[in-house]
């Protein structure tokens, strides 16, 4: 393994350093077996967008039930889902 001295060359552009990386593996500058597991609290998970349909009587009362509670349905409608997808990983587990 390469010393880390030689890595801490100083690159003056962010594509000289990609061309860099691209060129040398990064296992011949770090030691893996000293790697520590990464913990990032402060990210937001990725989202993506679906279309759901709905009964529009289903939809009014979810938009009433989030109004009372003041936050926007579709956020009401994520804890749902949640609080269903926990207890039906609850009740798998408990079988």
């Amino acid at each position: 393994m390469k010393t880390l001295e030689k890595n801490k060359q100083s690159f003056k552009t962010e594509d000289k350093e990609r061309a860099f990386w691209l060129a040398h593996s990064p296992l011949d500058y770090f030691d893996v077996s000293k790697a520590k597991r990464a913990y990032f609290p402060n990210l937001k998970p990725s989202l993506k967008s679906i279309s759901v349909r709905l009964p529009e009587d289903m939809l009014d009362e979810l938009k009433i039930l989030a109004n009372k509670r003041d936050v926007p349905y579709q956020s009401l409608l994520k804890m749902y889902l949640s609080w269903g997808i926990l207890s039906e990983r609850k009740a798998l587990q408990t079988k």
